[in-house]
């Protein structure tokens, strides 16, 4: 690999360049985001690291020495997209709720995140695309991800210990089980929109099919 020289000691592109080299966090956060959308519009191939640059007013040789490399930069933008979710939902607060409550608010914030972030549904899209191949090089979204399954693990077994969820229930099966719908409508809405004329952006439909979607999973886990 081409080795780069510490942008930060080399003369200044223009003065949005030098004012970065004292917040270097900052610069990788700018350079996060320009990727984010790079990467989303143009998917992993397509993306150029040239363009990620123009977007932030810098060079490629600064994005080369903070990320290495544009696969390394796509790994690290399906980290922080992965982290904004889990990092929310380790803020719900589910073992200070009743079971089915915590289920409920569980899934309605699974429901609304998909619906506000369409740059998560593309990118886990994208990545799907390629086999998951760039999801395999980070063990901190696995490690992520875990966590989920464990919160939502404990709010099983209290529910069963209370009577009011079944035996036997599978965290990683009703993970899937919200999570697949709530992608979907993301994931296929112009599709699906257009061949069955709905409009899922419509405030109504997705009152209703988030209510669909809690009152799904709860009649799934009811003892």
């Amino acid at each position: 690999m081409t080795k780069f020289a510490d942008p930060r000691t080399a003369a200044p592109l223009d003065a949005l360049h030098k004012g970065r080299k004292n917040n270097p966090e900052q610069t990788r956060k700018d350079i996060l985001q320009a990727a984010i959308v790079e990467f989303v519009s143009q998917g992993l191939s397509g993306a150029r690291v040239d363009a990620i640059a123009e977007r932030t007013k810098t060079s490629k040789r600064m994005i080369y020495y903070y990320f290495g490399s544009k696969e390394q930069l796509y790994v690290e933008v399906l980290e922080k997209l992965y982290g904004d979710i889990r990092q929310t939902e380790s803020q719900l607060h589910l073992a200070e709720l009743e079971p089915q409550q915590a289920i409920r608010r569980l899934v309605e914030f699974t429901f609304d995140h998909h619906d506000r972030n369409v740059d998560f549904v593309r990118i886990v899209s994208i990545e799907n695309i390629h086999n998951g191949a760039n999801v395999k090089q980070s063990s901190v979204i696995r490690s992520m991800s875990h966590n989920v399954l464990t919160a939502l693990e404990e709010t099983l077994l209290r529910g069963e210990a209370q009577g009011v969820f079944r035996q036997g229930l599978e965290a990683i099966d009703v993970h899937l089980l919200m999570t697949s719908f709530c992608f979907y409508r993301v994931s296929n809405r112009h599709t699906f929109g257009e061949i069955f004329q709905i409009d899922l952006s419509d405030e109504q439909v997705k009152h209703r099919h988030k209510a669909m979607i809690c009152e799904s999973v709860l009649h799934h886990l009811q003892a």
